[in-house]
């Protein structure tokens, strides 16, 4: 399969991370992470459940992506409903679910940060969306997984400017850290506690993933490219899951990202 996107190339790595009959959790506005766990119910994994943090909901049915619309996969197909904070300290404790966070700067260790870029927290050079579940959650989880959409020295550094995401540490009481990493330019884990190259995708260099990634990385021996997204992979995302083409936002930046987002409230008819 050579006629494929990046984007699906992520939400297909994605999708082959997935066991049957985890619980999947889901964040707000990660529409690669969400097409990629539909596609993974769709292909290998008929079992799974989807714990959503709109509506604080858990799901066993999925519906196509959107923006506008995009209650209509959490709200309109829960099992149940339950608040935030009874999500957060009752349920996601006890289901243990695999999640996926993007983060806004990752270090060697798996340490990440969303809080705010500077080291001052209270005049930043810039205010990040925030911690969300990350505190919370990457302190005791075994499931925790990253993807990042645009790979650069900006996203990984030798030394996050706040922790919001707790990685392969000393300190470390419970949890297992950051498991895996997906990125526009390869795959990554941290089998020996060091995010660690195991595979890049077609097209790239392992010098161009070291180039830009702003600490040294380890390579596995193993290390090879990615294999491309099936045939059926590809028509699942565009054609059943996400034919809007909501995934893409994530890896398109200015004028290219108001225009999509644009064009699909118009075909939702949000607009």
């Amino acid at each position: 399969m050579t006629d494929f996107t990046i984007d699906e190339l992520i939400s297909v790595c994605i999708a082959r991370q997935v066991v049957d009959g985890e619980v999947l959790a889901q964040g707000i506005n990660t529409p690669l992470v969400t097409a990629g766990l539909i596609l993974a119910q769709c292909t290998h994994a008929p079992n799974v459940r989807f714990a959503s943090a709109i509506g604080q909901a858990i799901c066993q049915d999925w519906a196509p992506l959107g923006v506008g619309r995009i209650e209509d996969l959490w709200l309109g197909k829960a099992l149940m409903h339950v608040g935030f904070a009874a999500a957060a300290a009752d349920l996601l404790p006890g289901y243990n679910p695999k999640e996926f966070f993007r983060p806004a700067q990752v270090d060697s260790c798996g340490n990440f940060n969303n809080v705010a870029f500077g080291k001052d927290y209270r005049r930043p050079r810039m205010r990040l969306p925030g911690t969300g579940g990350m505190p919370d959650v990457t302190t005791y989880s075994d499931h925790i997984y990253l993807y990042v959409p645009r790979h650069s020295r900006v996203t990984f550094v030798e030394q996050v400017d706040f922790v919001s995401g707790l990685g392969h540490v000393p300190l470390r009481k419970r949890g297992h850290g950051v498991n895996y990493l997906i990125s526009d330019l390869g795959q990554f884990d941290w089998a020996n506690g060091r995010m660690r190259l195991i595979s890049y995708h077609p097209g790239v260099s392992i010098e161009r993933v070291q180039a830009k990634t702003g600490f040294t990385l380890e390579i596995a021996p193993d290390v090879h490219e990615t294999p491309p997204p099936t045939a059926e992979e590809v028509r699942l995302l565009r054609d059943e899951i996400d034919p809007l083409g909501v995934r893409k936002l994530e890896t398109l930046g200015g004028s290219a990202r108001k225009d999509l987002l644009r064009e699909i409230l118009e075909r939702e008819g949000a607009l």
